[in-house]
């Protein structure tokens, strides 16, 4: 690991640790009810009742997101399969998360990326929810890291790709349509 890496890894750990063992909030319920939204159900089950239920951008928000979503799964497998970064309590002897990860690397953070495509999307084609739906996610994020299976820059990189995943797809919806 280069030098800069293991700077962004030890800053990562000591924010970690601050939150973790310095401010021991007690929010375990509320903070994994909210970690489950972003397992991926709701996508779904939104992206289908828009496709049904709402003619103006229903389909543009289907399509485009199963163009986004494919790349953003390509992407995160590819990006934790070549990082390889264990996850907190893999590093710190001292530390067990509140959940079991779905898989054992922690760059970048699926669910972050996941939820911040989604909310790229929905705000892209209903502005008006844009806060709301923008703070969701960050709180998706935010859970990850308060449940123990993520760093803070895994959350800051899966918020990138999906926030990019969401623009390609938006951008490649648009150049098919076009056709």
């Amino acid at each position: 690991m280069n030098a800069f890496l293991q700077r962004v890894h030890h800053i990562d750990t000591l924010a970690f640790l601050w939150l973790h063992v310095t401010k021991r909030f007690p929010y375990r319920k509320s903070i994994r009810w909210i970690s489950h939204t972003g397992d991926g159900h709701l996508y779904l089950i939104v992206a289908l009742a828009l496709l049904l239920l709402e003619p103006v951008h229903g389909a543009i928000f289907f399509w485009a997101g199963l163009i986004a979503y494919g790349l953003d799964v390509s992407l995160y497998l590819l990006l934790k399969n070549l990082i390889k970064r264990d996850r907190p309590a893999m590093k710190i002897d001292f530390y067990e998360a509140w959940i079991t990860p779905s898989d054992q690397f922690s760059f970048p953070s699926g669910h972050t990326a996941a939820a911040f495509l989604f909310a790229c999307l929905f705000a892209h084609l209903y502005p008006l929810v844009a806060i709301p739906v923008y703070l969701w996610a960050s709180l998706v994020g935010a859970s990850r890291v308060l449940l123990g299976v993520h760093y803070p820059s895994d959350i800051a990189a899966g918020a990138l790709l999906g926030t990019g995943c969401a623009f390609s797809g938006i951008y490649i919806h648009s150049l098919l349509v076009g056709l």
